[in-house]
């Protein structure tokens, strides 16, 4: 199984949660106009695996996911809803508010 970088900031009320699938830290995703770099101060704190991530999501108010892993993982148990997936240079990304 592939490890998750997962990453918890504390801002006030809200806990932020911001996980990437590894292999995916520190890179550059283009689509179009769009550049979106997965940075390393923002989404890596542990690595930790799926199981762990998911529990970890479960305390956020606010959740930053993008990799097919933790996307799916996170669809899979009902976190984020399957239409607020977008898809920037076929990496799935979403958001999450509660």
């Amino acid at each position: 199984m592939k490890e998750i970088c997962i990453n918890t900031i504390k801002q006030g009320r809200h806990v932020i949660v911001a996980a990437c699938d590894a292999e995916l830290l520190d890179k550059s995703l283009q689509y179009g106009k769009i550049k979106f770099i997965v940075r390393k101060d923002f989404y890596g704190g542990s690595r930790v695996f799926l199981e762990e991530a998911i529990e970890i999501m479960k305390i956020g108010t606010i959740i930053n996911l993008v990799g097919k892993q933790i996307v799916n993982g996170a669809l899979k148990q009902g976190l984020v809803h399957p239409n607020a997936v977008i898809n920037i240079a076929g990496v799935p990304h979403v958001q999450i508010m509660r």
